[in-house]
Protein backbone atom coordinates (compact mmCIF):
# COMPACT_ATOMS: atom_id res chain seq x y z
CA UNK A 1 0.00 0.00 0.00
CA UNK A 2 1.13 3.64 -1.11
CA UNK A 3 2.07 6.10 1.71
CA UNK A 4 -1.32 7.90 1.09
CA UNK A 5 -2.87 5.26 1.36
CA UNK A 6 -1.91 4.71 5.07
CA UNK A 7 -2.29 7.79 5.60
CA UNK A 8 -6.24 7.57 4.76
CA UNK A 9 -6.93 3.86 6.04
CA UNK A 10 -8.74 4.43 9.26
CA UNK A 11 -7.94 0.96 10.65
CA UNK A 12 -4.34 2.37 10.91
CA UNK A 13 -5.43 4.77 13.35
CA UNK A 14 -4.49 9.07 13.14
CA UNK A 15 -1.24 10.04 13.96
CA UNK A 16 -0.20 13.45 14.59
CA UNK A 17 3.47 14.50 15.01
CA UNK A 18 3.80 17.61 16.85
CA UNK A 19 6.70 20.26 17.98
CA UNK A 20 5.43 22.99 19.96
CA UNK A 21 7.94 26.08 21.84
CA UNK A 22 7.56 27.88 24.89
CA UNK A 23 4.53 28.43 27.03
CA UNK A 24 2.30 30.29 24.09
CA UNK A 25 3.45 27.06 21.93
CA UNK A 26 2.48 24.44 24.33
CA UNK A 27 -1.54 26.25 25.32
CA UNK A 28 -1.76 26.19 21.05
CA UNK A 29 -0.59 22.70 20.84
CA UNK A 30 -2.69 21.54 24.11
CA UNK A 31 -6.42 22.96 22.21
CA UNK A 32 -5.76 21.68 19.17
CA UNK A 33 -4.82 17.92 20.66
CA UNK A 34 -8.51 18.59 22.18
CA UNK A 35 -10.09 19.42 19.13
CA UNK A 36 -8.37 16.69 17.25
CA UNK A 37 -9.17 13.97 20.20
CA UNK A 38 -13.13 15.16 20.10
CA UNK A 39 -13.48 13.90 16.65
CA UNK A 40 -11.03 11.05 16.72
CA UNK A 41 -10.74 9.94 19.99
CA UNK A 42 -7.93 7.99 19.32
CA UNK A 43 -6.10 9.87 18.06
CA UNK A 44 -2.23 8.89 18.87
CA UNK A 45 -0.21 12.90 19.52
CA UNK A 46 3.83 12.44 19.78
CA UNK A 47 6.41 14.72 19.61
CA UNK A 48 7.77 18.18 21.47
CA UNK A 49 5.05 19.32 23.93
CA UNK A 50 4.79 21.37 26.82
CA UNK A 51 2.74 20.65 30.39
CA UNK A 52 -0.65 21.09 28.51
CA UNK A 53 0.20 19.33 25.63
CA UNK A 54 1.32 16.11 28.16
CA UNK A 55 -1.95 16.64 30.06
CA UNK A 56 -3.77 17.15 26.94
CA UNK A 57 -2.30 13.25 25.93
CA UNK A 58 0.75 14.07 23.82
CA UNK A 59 3.64 11.82 24.36
CA UNK A 60 6.52 14.49 25.41
CA UNK A 61 9.84 13.27 23.17
CA UNK A 62 11.58 16.50 24.42
CA UNK A 63 10.23 19.39 26.14
CA UNK A 64 8.94 22.77 24.89
CA UNK A 65 11.25 24.66 26.65
CA UNK A 66 13.90 23.29 25.02
CA UNK A 67 13.43 25.88 21.92
CA UNK A 68 12.50 28.87 24.46
CA UNK A 69 15.71 30.63 22.37
CA UNK A 70 14.88 34.34 21.80
CA UNK A 71 16.41 36.59 19.19
CA UNK A 72 18.78 36.26 16.19
CA UNK A 73 22.59 36.15 17.68
CA UNK A 74 21.13 34.37 21.03
CA UNK A 75 20.59 31.38 18.93
CA UNK A 76 24.23 31.10 17.74
CA UNK A 77 24.75 29.66 21.56
CA UNK A 78 22.49 26.88 21.62
CA UNK A 79 23.05 26.24 17.95
CA UNK A 80 24.63 22.87 18.37
CA UNK A 81 22.07 21.51 21.04
CA UNK A 82 19.35 22.91 18.73
CA UNK A 83 20.91 21.09 15.39
CA UNK A 84 21.38 17.76 17.14
CA UNK A 85 17.89 17.63 18.73
CA UNK A 86 16.66 18.91 14.97
CA UNK A 87 18.27 15.75 13.88
CA UNK A 88 16.84 13.64 16.37
CA UNK A 89 13.63 14.39 15.81
CA UNK A 90 14.09 14.31 12.05
CA UNK A 91 15.00 10.36 11.80
CA UNK A 92 12.32 9.64 14.66
CA UNK A 93 9.21 11.44 12.86
CA UNK A 94 9.97 9.86 9.60
CA UNK A 95 10.36 6.45 11.52
CA UNK A 96 6.68 6.91 13.33
CA UNK A 97 5.30 8.18 10.28
CA UNK A 98 2.82 10.45 11.20
CA UNK A 99 -0.30 11.49 9.39
CA UNK A 100 0.37 14.89 9.22
CA UNK A 101 3.42 16.85 11.22
CA UNK A 102 2.44 20.39 12.47
CA UNK A 103 4.65 22.28 13.67
CA UNK A 104 3.29 25.03 16.08
CA UNK A 105 5.25 28.37 15.91
CA UNK A 106 8.89 28.39 16.61
CA UNK A 107 9.48 28.54 12.44
CA UNK A 108 13.06 28.88 12.74
CA UNK A 109 13.21 25.09 14.04
CA UNK A 110 10.24 23.98 12.74
CA UNK A 111 10.49 25.01 9.32
CA UNK A 112 14.00 22.67 8.83
CA UNK A 113 12.81 20.21 10.32
CA UNK A 114 9.11 19.81 8.41
CA UNK A 115 11.12 20.24 5.02
CA UNK A 116 13.04 16.97 5.98
CA UNK A 117 9.61 15.36 7.40
CA UNK A 118 7.68 16.79 4.13
CA UNK A 119 10.65 15.35 1.51
CA UNK A 120 9.56 12.23 3.02
CA UNK A 121 6.58 11.74 1.96
CA UNK A 122 4.90 13.47 5.52
CA UNK A 123 2.09 16.12 4.61
CA UNK A 124 3.23 19.01 7.05
CA UNK A 125 1.54 22.21 8.44
CA UNK A 126 2.51 24.99 9.87
CA UNK A 127 0.68 26.48 12.86
CA UNK A 128 1.39 30.30 13.92
CA UNK A 129 3.00 32.04 10.47
CA UNK A 130 6.24 33.67 11.46
CA UNK A 131 5.80 37.83 10.88
CA UNK A 132 7.64 37.27 7.61
CA UNK A 133 5.06 39.66 6.33
CA UNK A 134 6.77 41.88 8.58
CA UNK A 135 10.53 41.37 8.30
CA UNK A 136 12.91 38.90 6.05
CA UNK A 137 10.14 38.36 3.89
CA UNK A 138 12.32 35.88 1.72
CA UNK A 139 11.61 33.61 3.97
CA UNK A 140 8.09 32.94 2.66
CA UNK A 141 9.83 30.26 -0.25
CA UNK A 142 11.03 28.16 2.59
CA UNK A 143 7.58 28.25 4.26
CA UNK A 144 5.85 27.36 0.71
CA UNK A 145 8.73 24.48 0.84
CA UNK A 146 8.53 23.24 3.96
CA UNK A 147 4.74 23.37 4.52
CA UNK A 148 1.27 22.00 3.09
CA UNK A 149 -0.28 24.66 4.39
CA UNK A 150 0.19 27.32 7.12
CA UNK A 151 -2.59 28.01 9.52
CA UNK A 152 -2.65 31.72 10.52
CA UNK A 153 -4.22 33.29 14.00
CA UNK A 154 -4.33 36.62 12.50
CA UNK A 155 -6.55 37.70 9.10
CA UNK A 156 -3.99 39.94 7.08
CA UNK A 157 -1.35 37.18 7.22
CA UNK A 158 -3.50 35.26 4.29
CA UNK A 159 -3.26 37.78 2.13
CA UNK A 160 0.66 37.57 2.07
CA UNK A 161 0.30 34.15 1.48
CA UNK A 162 -1.74 34.74 -1.19
CA UNK A 163 0.31 36.70 -3.24
CA UNK A 164 3.47 34.26 -3.10
CA UNK A 165 1.03 31.24 -4.49
CA UNK A 166 1.45 29.55 -0.80
CA UNK A 167 -1.59 27.52 0.90
CA UNK A 168 -2.75 29.45 3.92
CA UNK A 169 -5.88 29.41 6.08
CA UNK A 170 -7.08 31.94 8.82
CA UNK A 171 -8.36 29.75 11.77
CA UNK A 172 -8.58 32.60 14.38
CA UNK A 173 -6.92 32.72 17.85
CA UNK A 174 -7.83 30.17 20.39
CA UNK A 175 -7.33 32.65 22.80
CA UNK A 176 -10.48 34.40 21.68
CA UNK A 177 -12.31 31.76 22.55
CA UNK A 178 -11.20 30.92 25.52
CA UNK A 179 -10.94 34.49 27.02
CA UNK A 180 -14.86 36.08 27.62
CA UNK A 181 -15.50 38.65 25.65
CA UNK A 182 -15.82 40.93 29.14
CA UNK A 183 -13.05 40.18 31.62
CA UNK A 184 -14.88 39.69 35.12
CA UNK A 185 -12.39 42.20 37.10
CA UNK A 186 -14.07 41.24 40.73
CA UNK A 187 -14.33 37.49 40.20
CA UNK A 188 -10.54 37.01 39.10
CA UNK A 189 -9.82 39.64 42.26
CA UNK A 190 -11.66 36.92 44.74
CA UNK A 191 -9.81 34.27 43.32
CA UNK A 192 -6.67 35.34 43.36
CA UNK A 193 -7.65 36.66 47.15
CA UNK A 194 -6.75 40.29 46.28
CA UNK A 195 -8.55 43.42 47.40
CA UNK A 196 -11.69 44.49 45.36
CA UNK A 197 -11.00 48.38 45.67
CA UNK A 198 -7.53 48.51 45.27
CA UNK A 199 -5.67 49.80 41.53
CA UNK A 200 -3.28 47.24 40.07
CA UNK A 201 -0.48 46.66 37.85
CA UNK A 202 0.34 43.68 35.96
CA UNK A 203 3.88 43.37 35.19
CA UNK A 204 4.59 40.39 32.49
CA UNK A 205 8.15 40.18 32.01
CA UNK A 206 7.83 37.25 29.49
CA UNK A 207 8.31 33.58 29.46
CA UNK A 208 11.75 33.17 28.48
CA UNK A 209 14.76 33.62 30.68
CA UNK A 210 16.58 36.25 28.36
CA UNK A 211 14.01 38.68 27.42
CA UNK A 212 13.02 38.44 31.41
CA UNK A 213 16.81 39.23 32.13
CA UNK A 214 16.59 42.16 30.07
CA UNK A 215 13.21 43.35 31.40
CA UNK A 216 13.00 42.49 35.05
CA UNK A 217 15.34 45.89 36.09
CA UNK A 218 13.17 48.47 33.84
CA UNK A 219 9.63 46.77 34.72
CA UNK A 220 11.02 47.34 38.76
CA UNK A 221 11.72 50.65 38.09
CA UNK A 222 8.74 51.40 36.19
CA UNK A 223 6.63 50.15 38.86
CA UNK A 224 9.10 52.69 41.24
CA UNK A 225 8.20 55.54 39.71
CA UNK A 226 4.19 54.82 39.64
CA UNK A 227 4.87 53.99 43.40
CA UNK A 228 6.89 57.09 43.19
CA UNK A 229 4.17 59.49 41.38
CA UNK A 230 1.20 57.67 42.70
CA UNK A 231 -0.07 56.36 45.98
CA UNK A 232 -2.23 53.74 46.44
CA UNK A 233 -0.90 51.64 43.16
CA UNK A 234 -0.11 47.84 44.11
CA UNK A 235 1.85 45.20 41.58
CA UNK A 236 1.47 42.03 40.97
CA UNK A 237 3.61 39.52 38.65
CA UNK A 238 2.42 36.37 37.70
CA UNK A 239 5.72 34.29 36.71
CA UNK A 240 5.56 31.99 33.77
CA UNK A 241 7.96 29.29 35.55
CA UNK A 242 10.12 28.60 38.69
CA UNK A 243 13.27 29.45 36.98
CA UNK A 244 11.45 32.58 35.50
CA UNK A 245 10.15 33.43 39.28
CA UNK A 246 13.94 32.67 40.28
CA UNK A 247 15.77 35.61 37.68
CA UNK A 248 12.58 38.36 38.25
CA UNK A 249 13.21 37.96 41.97
CA UNK A 250 17.03 38.24 41.79
CA UNK A 251 16.67 41.31 38.77
CA UNK A 252 14.02 43.10 41.18
CA UNK A 253 16.13 42.98 44.04
CA UNK A 254 18.46 45.26 42.54
CA UNK A 255 16.57 47.87 41.49
CA UNK A 256 16.36 51.42 44.16
CA UNK A 257 13.04 52.18 45.71
CA UNK A 258 11.05 49.34 44.19
CA UNK A 259 7.88 48.80 46.07
CA UNK A 260 6.79 45.37 46.69
CA UNK A 261 5.43 43.17 43.63
CA UNK A 262 3.38 40.01 43.87
CA UNK A 263 4.48 36.94 42.62
CA UNK A 264 2.30 34.40 41.48
CA UNK A 265 2.88 31.23 40.16
CA UNK A 266 1.34 31.15 36.37
CA UNK A 267 -2.37 32.25 36.47
CA UNK A 268 -1.33 35.23 33.69
CA UNK A 269 -5.16 35.55 32.47
CA UNK A 270 -6.63 35.72 35.87
CA UNK A 271 -4.05 38.68 36.75
CA UNK A 272 -4.48 40.14 33.68
CA UNK A 273 -8.28 40.31 34.37
CA UNK A 274 -7.30 41.97 38.18
CA UNK A 275 -5.32 44.49 36.67
CA UNK A 276 -6.13 48.10 35.65
CA UNK A 277 -3.55 47.91 33.82
CA UNK A 278 -0.19 46.11 32.35
CA UNK A 279 3.39 46.20 31.75
CA UNK A 280 3.71 43.68 29.28
CA UNK A 281 6.82 42.10 27.17
CA UNK A 282 6.47 42.00 23.32
CA UNK A 283 4.47 38.71 22.06
CA UNK A 284 1.39 36.42 23.17
CA UNK A 285 1.36 38.31 26.24
CA UNK A 286 0.30 41.43 24.23
CA UNK A 287 -2.53 39.43 23.03
CA UNK A 288 -4.05 37.97 25.62
CA UNK A 289 -3.79 41.80 27.42
CA UNK A 290 -6.02 42.84 24.35
CA UNK A 291 -8.27 40.41 24.46
CA UNK A 292 -8.60 40.88 28.38
CA UNK A 293 -9.42 44.36 27.29
CA UNK A 294 -6.60 46.74 29.56
CA UNK A 295 -4.55 49.22 28.76
CA UNK A 296 -0.93 47.98 28.30
CA UNK A 297 2.38 49.18 27.61
CA UNK A 298 4.90 47.14 25.33
CA UNK A 299 7.75 46.82 25.62
CA UNK A 300 10.49 44.67 23.41
CA UNK A 301 14.45 44.13 24.39
CA UNK A 302 16.97 42.14 22.48
CA UNK A 303 20.82 41.87 22.38
CA UNK A 304 22.48 44.57 21.35
CA UNK A 305 24.06 42.75 17.98
CA UNK A 306 20.54 41.68 17.43
CA UNK A 307 19.26 45.13 17.50
CA UNK A 308 22.08 46.30 15.10
CA UNK A 309 20.92 43.55 12.81
CA UNK A 310 17.03 44.68 12.58
CA UNK A 311 17.78 48.44 12.42
CA UNK A 312 20.40 48.30 9.75
CA UNK A 313 19.99 45.31 7.48
CA UNK A 314 16.67 46.63 6.47
CA UNK A 315 14.98 43.39 7.18
CA UNK A 316 11.76 45.06 9.12
CA UNK A 317 8.98 45.99 7.16
CA UNK A 318 6.16 47.33 9.43
CA UNK A 319 6.22 50.15 11.39
CA UNK A 320 5.31 48.62 14.90
CA UNK A 321 6.09 44.91 16.48
CA UNK A 322 3.45 44.86 18.99
CA UNK A 323 0.53 42.68 18.16
CA UNK A 324 -2.28 45.31 19.01
CA UNK A 325 -0.27 47.77 17.32
CA UNK A 326 -0.63 45.36 14.24
CA UNK A 327 -3.64 44.33 14.44
CA UNK A 328 -5.12 47.76 14.45
CA UNK A 329 -3.07 48.74 12.30
CA UNK A 330 -2.31 51.90 13.77
CA UNK A 331 -0.55 52.83 17.34
CA UNK A 332 -3.28 52.18 19.63
CA UNK A 333 -0.58 51.58 22.59
CA UNK A 334 2.39 52.70 23.68
CA UNK A 335 5.45 50.43 22.29
CA UNK A 336 9.20 51.03 23.69
CA UNK A 337 12.53 49.43 22.12
CA UNK A 338 15.64 48.30 23.36
CA UNK A 339 17.40 51.61 25.03
CA UNK A 340 13.93 53.09 25.22
CA UNK A 341 12.73 50.59 27.59
CA UNK A 342 13.50 52.54 30.69
CA UNK A 343 11.27 52.31 33.95
CA UNK A 344 10.32 56.01 33.99
CA UNK A 345 9.34 56.09 30.70
CA UNK A 346 7.43 53.08 30.71
CA UNK A 347 6.05 54.20 34.33
CA UNK A 348 4.71 57.39 33.05
CA UNK A 349 3.51 55.84 29.94
CA UNK A 350 1.69 53.69 31.78
CA UNK A 351 0.05 56.40 33.98
CA UNK A 352 -0.74 58.58 30.77
CA UNK A 353 -3.15 55.64 29.96
CA UNK A 354 -4.59 55.16 32.72
CA UNK A 355 -5.65 58.76 33.92
CA UNK A 356 -7.79 59.39 30.18
CA UNK A 357 -10.87 57.83 30.87
CA UNK A 358 -12.43 58.50 27.57
CA UNK A 359 -9.04 56.43 25.78
CA UNK A 360 -9.50 53.55 27.88
CA UNK A 361 -13.16 53.28 27.05
CA UNK A 362 -12.26 53.64 23.10
CA UNK A 363 -9.09 51.42 23.92
CA UNK A 364 -11.42 48.89 24.84
CA UNK A 365 -13.99 49.23 22.52
CA UNK A 366 -11.48 48.70 19.69
CA UNK A 367 -9.93 45.55 21.72
CA UNK A 368 -13.81 43.95 21.72
CA UNK A 369 -14.39 44.53 17.78
CA UNK A 370 -10.49 43.01 17.76
CA UNK A 371 -11.48 39.74 19.69
CA UNK A 372 -14.77 39.60 18.13
CA UNK A 373 -12.77 39.28 14.39
CA UNK A 374 -10.01 36.58 16.12
CA UNK A 375 -13.01 34.74 18.28
CA UNK A 376 -14.08 32.12 15.20
CA UNK A 377 -13.22 28.66 17.26
CA UNK A 378 -10.07 28.59 16.39
CA UNK A 379 -8.37 25.29 17.71
CA UNK A 380 -12.07 23.48 16.26
CA UNK A 381 -11.15 24.79 12.74
CA UNK A 382 -7.13 23.82 12.98
CA UNK A 383 -8.39 20.32 14.03
CA UNK A 384 -10.65 20.50 10.84
CA UNK A 385 -8.18 21.59 8.65
CA UNK A 386 -5.24 18.85 9.79
CA UNK A 387 -7.85 16.07 9.81
CA UNK A 388 -8.93 17.12 5.71
CA UNK A 389 -5.31 17.52 5.21
CA UNK A 390 -4.94 13.84 6.52
CA UNK A 391 -7.62 12.56 4.55
CA UNK A 392 -10.15 12.18 6.94
CA UNK A 393 -13.69 14.11 7.00
CA UNK A 394 -13.54 16.41 9.53
CA UNK A 395 -17.21 15.52 10.95
CA UNK A 396 -18.43 17.11 13.96
CA UNK A 397 -16.69 16.53 17.66
CA UNK A 398 -17.61 13.00 19.62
Amino acid sequence: MSAAGARTAPALGLKIGLVAGEHSGDTLGAALIEALRARVPDVRCFGVAGPKMVAAGCEAWAGAEELAVMGLTEVLTHLPRLLRLRATLATRFIAARPDVFVGIDSPEFNLRLARRIKDAGIRSVQYVSPQVWAWRQGRVRTIGRSSDLVLCLLPFETDFYARHGVAAEFVGHPLADQIPLVADRDAARRALGLDAQARYIALLPGSRLGEVSRLAAPFAAAAAHIAAARTGYRFLAPMASPGVRELFAQEIARVPGVPQIQLLDGQAQQVLAAADGVLVASGTATLETLLTGRPMVVAYRVSGSTAFLLRTVGLVKVPYFSQPNLLAGRRVVPEFFQEAVQGEALGAALLAELEDPQHVDELVSEFTQIHQLLRRGGADRAAQAILALAGRTPGSPS
